[in-house]
């Protein structure tokens, strides 16, 4: 579902082409965001298609990706753990930026959510979102962490793509999400998932979402 501000948006865009000296076209505005609740990677399965959004709980607004910077402020620095099982993130003691699994009111806290997909649309355990491309200055990576703190790594551009993370239909998910360098990246995902009315595997298109990480 659309916000009235996208609405609003896309009204005074019909607006401006019924006028007899409409204004040249310009880009979608770049809503930028680097606090709160948002589901980043969105799925909802509608009409027999895909459909990968961005989902601010606090604004209540819905956007497609490339409407969106998603940032994760210089807060989010921190160092890669001396255990071992942490090695995916670098060297022990070096830099790595994370949006955490739990809530932090001062930073992002990106989600992964498919709350607009009906149960029993797809076989259990075929819907998925798969990590197709990562590009940006260094490696990417998704994980969750259990009670005494061991990583599961869901995510890790560093040992190759694409991931998988499973969902569930009606689910959501937090987990950290790390950068191992500031600066801009580009991460692109697909959802795929076999019908259980046909037995027809379906993807959606890719969909590229932007990130910036201060230093």
């Amino acid at each position: 579902m659309r916000t009235t501000a996208r609405i609003a948006l896309l009204t005074a865009a019909v607006t401006g082409l019924s006028g007899l000296a409409a204004a040249p076209a310009t880009a979608a505005p770049v809503v930028t965001i680097d606090t709160g609740h948002v589901d980043v990677f969105g799925v909802a399965y509608e009409d027999g298609e895909f459909h990968l959004h961005v989902h601010d709980e606090a604004a209540e607004a819905e956007y497609e990706p490339s409407e969106v910077l998603l940032v994760a402020k210089s807060a989010a620095k921190t160092t890669v753990p001396a255990d071992p099982a942490y090695s995916f993130l670098g060297a022990p003691g070096a830099p790595v930026w994370v949006l955490p699994e739990v809530e932090d009111p001062d930073l992002l806290w990106p989600g992964i959510a498919a709350e607009e997909v009906e149960p029993g649309v797809f076989v259990d355990g075929s819907l998925r979102l798969r990590v197709v491309n990562v590009c940006g200055p260094d490696d990417f990576s998704v994980f969750t962490t259990d009670a005494v703190g061991a990583p599961n790594v869901l995510v890790d551009s560093g040992n190759g793509l694409p991931d998988r993370v499973d969902l569930t239909p009606g689910g959501h998910l937090h987990a950290n999400w790390a950068f191992e360098a500031a600066g801009h990246y580009s991460i692109t995902v697909r959802a795929v998932g076999t019908l259980a009315a046909t037995g027809e595997r379906v993807a959606s298109a890719p969909a590229t979402y932007s990130f910036k990480v201060n230093a």
